[in-house]
């Protein structure tokens, strides 16, 4: 497998919200930030071995942080959306 992929998704996102999403075929990715939607839809075929159906992109605010007395901000990062077509799966353990 190509690392390229690799780097494009990050990480699956797993939450509550997102864990509604798969009854509707839909599964949540954290992506690179200059990643594609072109990009992503391929890197998600070839790692998990799906057709994709359809991809929404956004990009997350920054939020501010505190610990103790110190204050920052979080990492900026995109998620992903992704749809697969009717019948496929991807299992996220």
């Amino acid at each position: 497998m190509n690392t390229k992929y690799l780097e494009i998704i990050k990480a699956p996102l797993i939450t509550e919200k997102s864990k509604n999403g798969e009854t509707l075929n839909q599964y949540t990715f954290k992506v690179s930030e200059k990643a594609t939607k072109r990009e992503i839809k391929e890197a998600v075929e070839k790692i998990f071995k799906v057709e994709v159906e359809n991809i929404s992109t956004l990009n997350m605010k920054v939020k501010k942080k505190r610990v103790g007395r110190y204050t920052g901000l979080s990492n900026r990062c995109k998620k992903a959306i992704v749809t697969l077509k009717a019948g496929q799966t991807i299992e996220l353990n």
